[in-house]
């Protein structure tokens, strides 16, 4: 089942034409990878679908509702989270903190029922520290949970921030270079966590530069050069496309 479908997108800044005619579609549950050589526009791509860019032109859709217009705080609740490849993390608070502030789509209490301080909003604050435990346990963070995330490394921050997004309880993941920085130990635990959320029914939408751990974990990989579609299929696919090893590679086809 199609839970994103994207039609004809376009995107221009100015003359430039950052996206151009792109149609795919994401399967509810897999992981859907999108790579290309810098300047590909594999990240105007993610801000579009994450509401951060206005397409110039076409469609997307999200288990069948149509995305266009609608706010980033809109989009997240219609269950699509994202995590960002620069480190938007609280540094000053702990980790548990940080995960909570992702747990805001799904609470209630307003500010008078939050001053007054009802058994309602006590109820809630429980709920919202399961949430958030729960978010960092699968991620394997929940034994620093009250270890302030400035003192964290930075792989366990990337871990962090993955956390904070699952605290929406999101059907729908948008991870952005989340193995950038890594080195080879960390890089195998993100693809064990990214693994782990397939499992639960997450479905995945990856932009990522580290061909091994796209080709590795991506039921289905889509290739950009110069914001157009350049090829589409499995990991073997794409890798044995002769247009994509032109891509990256300066072959002749």
């Amino acid at each position: 089942m199609t839970i994103l479908q994207a039609v004809n997108l376009d995107k221009h800044f100015g003359g430039v034409a950052a996206v151009t005619d792109l149609s795919f579609s994401v399967t509810e549950g897999e992981i859907y990878s999108v790579i290309g050589p810098n300047g590909a526009g594999k990240t105007t791509l993610f801000n579009m679908l994450c509401g951060y860019y206005v397409p110039s032109g076409g469609s997307i859709t999200f288990a069948g509702k149509d995305l266009a217009g609608m706010e980033t705080h809109q989009i997240a609740a219609q269950g699509i989270s994202r995590t960002f490849q620069n480190l938007q993390v609280f540094y000053n608070m702990t980790v548990l903190e940080n995960v909570m502030v992702g747990c805001h789509m799904r609470t209630r209490t307003g500010l008078i029922k939050a001053a007054l301080r009802l058994p309602s909003v006590i109820r809630e604050e429980r709920q919202v520290r399961e949430w958030s435990l729960e978010a960092l346990t699968l991620c394997g963070l929940e034994h620093l949970a009250d270890r302030e995330a400035g003192s964290l490394p930075y792989g366990e921050l990337k871990r962090l921030e993955i956390a904070r997004a699952l605290a929406s309880d999101p059907k729908f993941l948008a991870m952005d270079e989340p193995a950038a920085g890594l080195n080879d130990t960390e890089t195998v635990e993100m693809r064990q966590l990214i693994q782990r959320l397939k499992e639960r029914g997450i479905t995945i939408l990856l932009v990522e530069h580290n061909m091994g751990l796209v080709m590795q974990i991506s039921d289905r990989v889509l290739v950009l050069g110069f914001g157009c579609l350049l090829a589409e299929g499995t990991p073997q696919e794409v890798q044995n496309n002769p247009a994509v090893i032109k891509a990256y590679l300066g072959e002749d086809v």
